[in-house]
């Protein structure tokens, strides 16, 4: 079959990724390495302490609940639907085309922004092991190796699902051990009594009607949604995994779980190892908060401190690569539904990726990292803090479509009931809620380090980014080609999925796009 040759939205091959690579393990190493977990930790951990003190494990607690309720809805849509599309397609079969495609937009937003931030976190962290690390404040050095990161993640990301797989399991292990190294070091000088801030462990710390502060607490919560995000990654891998329908919502529930575990046991050993003092190695101590690995490495580890600083350089790498994969696999299912150009529905021959999709999402992350970079690091920075509202915003559209998509089902039995509406309405609504008061945070002028059209910045740079989207889809609409999607001809509630039944069925490979 040619790049030119059309397929019949009816037959089984789908979308001409490579099905049934990806088992149980593969998909859920690259759902946990998408949420960045070491890198996480640093950029959000003493933030969160910074807003509600010692109640900081329950924030990552009472955090999780969305993130699960979410998941479920991901789990039950995957299952009726398994789409690499995923909130685009789920948002356009419940909710019709403008909805779907502006959750796909989000979902590219996202990752767009991420990207930007991880490279330039990568690019920091490698220059800060070389010599004294003064190199790490070279703008021009770390933007150059931010791209330079980009594109080699890009690369991995094009050639093909099993080689990225093969990557994120060296690299999330190194993440881990390193996490791992963190939490025995640290409890070890707790009861050997030689660390710097001991303070023994209180269940008082797991108390939800602890906090004292509600504005203090919706931050610290809002924070926290933060160091979930990625697991999703799982899903949008489904067409390429051994069984579409069972594995990637699996894989998206074992993942946010060990996600909570993971930091939660970090926050209660960073908690008894360095205390929650104002000063010194404090987790209270305002220049530890950008990064706390870095102000208690030397201290924590001696001459192996390095460790930690590679554990976030290389979570920084890992998720860049996790990062590109969602998005190209979400253009490519728009693209396929004509909700985009066809072009982007190519896919490569041989290693069977969305090959352009793949390219223009390396492309448009590198330019947007260097144009941000050239106009204004507070800007980029401030994009990085309005992430939360692309999140919220697509997350709790995929939970109001499970609800709606699912509604003639709901009093079938309990377990619909709860698992495709009770659960996903909960967690869309949560996540609405985090959205908008997010949004009226951001418009404050003292938010961000922008001040924009007389408002924070970070409000404009995040909504902005939003509203692009709507000029970006009724431009698509100007055009012939899109009508088939807008007039809900190529994609509606009972369109055939893009997907067989049985990964056999793929028969065979697809050599080329999708038109």
């Amino acid at each position: 079959m040619t790049a030119t040759t059309p397929i019949d939205l009816r037959r089984p091959e789908g979308k001409g990724l490579a099905a049934g690579t990806l088992g149980l393990w593969g998909s859920t190493v690259i759902g946990l390495a998408s949420t960045a977990p070491v890198y996480s930790l640093v950029a959000t951990l003493g933030f969160v302490v910074l807003a509600v003190g010692a109640q900081a494990p329950i924030a990552f607690v009472i955090a999780f609940i969305p993130m699960l309720f979410i998941a479920f809805a991901y789990r039950e849509l995957n299952r009726a639907v398994p789409d690499c599309g995923t909130t685009f397609t789920w948002g356009t079969k419940a909710f019709g085309p403008f909805v779907g495609w502006m959750g796909g937009w989000g979902v590219a937003v996202a990752g767009m922004v991420v990207l930007a931030n991880l490279a330039q976190i990568a690019g920091i962290y490698l220059w800060s092991l070389i010599g004294d690390g003064s190199l790490a404040d070279n703008v021009p050095l770390v933007t150059a190796t931010g791209v330079a990161f980009i594109a080699a993640m890009t690369w991995v990301s094009w050639r093909g699902v099993e080689i990225g797989e093969r990557v994120q399991n060296v690299l999330l292990a190194i993440q881990y051990l390193a996490l791992a190294i963190f939490v025995i070091a640290a409890l070890t000088q707790f009861f050997s009594g030689t660390a710097p801030g001991a303070t023994p462990f209180d269940w008082a710390w797991f108390n939800p009607l602890g906090f004292t502060d509600w504005s203090g607490f919706t931050e610290a919560v809002l924070l926290a949604l933060f160091i979930y995000w990625g697991w999703d990654t799982c899903l949008a891998l489904n067409e390429e995994t051994k069984d579409p329908k069972r594995i990637p919502g699996l894989a998206a529930l074992l993942t946010t779980v060990i996600l909570l575990v993971t930091y939660v046991t970090v926050t209660v050993a960073a908690m008894m190892y360095a205390g929650l003092g104002t000063d010194g190695t404090g987790l209270g101590n305002e220049a530890n908060a950008a990064d706390f690995f870095l102000a208690i490495k030397d201290g924590l580890l001696g001459p192996f401190g390095w460790v930690l600083v590679v554990a976030v350089l290389i979570s920084a790498v890992s998720s860049t690569q996790t990062t590109i994969l969602p998005t190209a696999r979400g253009t490519l299912a728009m693209a396929a539904y004509k909700a985009l150009p066809r072009r982007f529905a190519t896919v490569h021959p041989r290693y069977k990726t969305p090959s352009f999709s793949t390219l223009v999402m390396g492309a448009v992350a590198s330019l947007y990292y260097v144009g941000m970079t050239l106009i204004s690091d507070n800007i980029l920075q401030d994009s990085i803090l309005s992430l939360g509202l692309a999140i919220a915003f697509y997350y709790a559209i995929t939970g109001f479509a499970c609800v709606w998509y699912f509604r003639r089902d709901l009093f079938r039995s309990g377990r619909d009931f709860f698992y495709k509406g009770l659960l996903p309405l909960l967690g869309a609504l949560m996540l609405t809620y985090a959205f908008v008061q997010s949004a009226i945070d951001m418009y404050d002028v003292d938010y961000g380090y922008t001040v924009l059209l007389g408002i924070g910045g970070t409000f404009v740079v995040g909504v902005g980014a939003l509203a692009i989207g709507v000029l970006l889809m009724l431009i698509w609409f100007a055009f012939p080609r899109s009508k088939p999607f807008f007039r809900g001809e190529t994609l509606n509630r009972d369109s055939e999925v893009l997907v067989p039944e049985d990964p056999a069925d793929y028969g065979r490979s697809i050599d080329g796009g999708l038109v």
